[in-house]
């Protein structure tokens, strides 16, 4: 293996381990609309995979909705937050 081939596997392994997920949990608050309106605005999620996390949320008390690295998360989690909907990164 080339030098060039063994550092580009290196970025790519650092980035793997270094990715995280957005988990969003379950309330008794927030509305399906609600939540499925916040997925696809903040995580930029389908209609259909919005809809599809947030049954989930609802039979499973929770579902990881985003990965990607911490810098990117943040913000939707911040976001998420400021809409009312219980999420951390993980």
């Amino acid at each position: 293996m080339s030098q060039t081939e063994t550092c580009t596997e290196e970025l790519i392994l650092e980035e793997l381990i270094d990715q995280k997920d957005i988990v969003v949990f379950n309330d008794d608050v927030n509305t399906f609309d609600h939540v499925i309106a916040s997925l696809i605005k903040v995580c930029k999620h389908t209609e259909i995979q919005a809809e599809q996390c947030t049954w989930i949320i609802h039979h499973n008390g929770k579902c990881q909705v985003k990965r990607d690295v911490y810098d990117k998360l943040e913000p939707m989690c911040i976001a998420l937050l400021e809409r009312g909907i219980t999420a951390e990164i993980q």
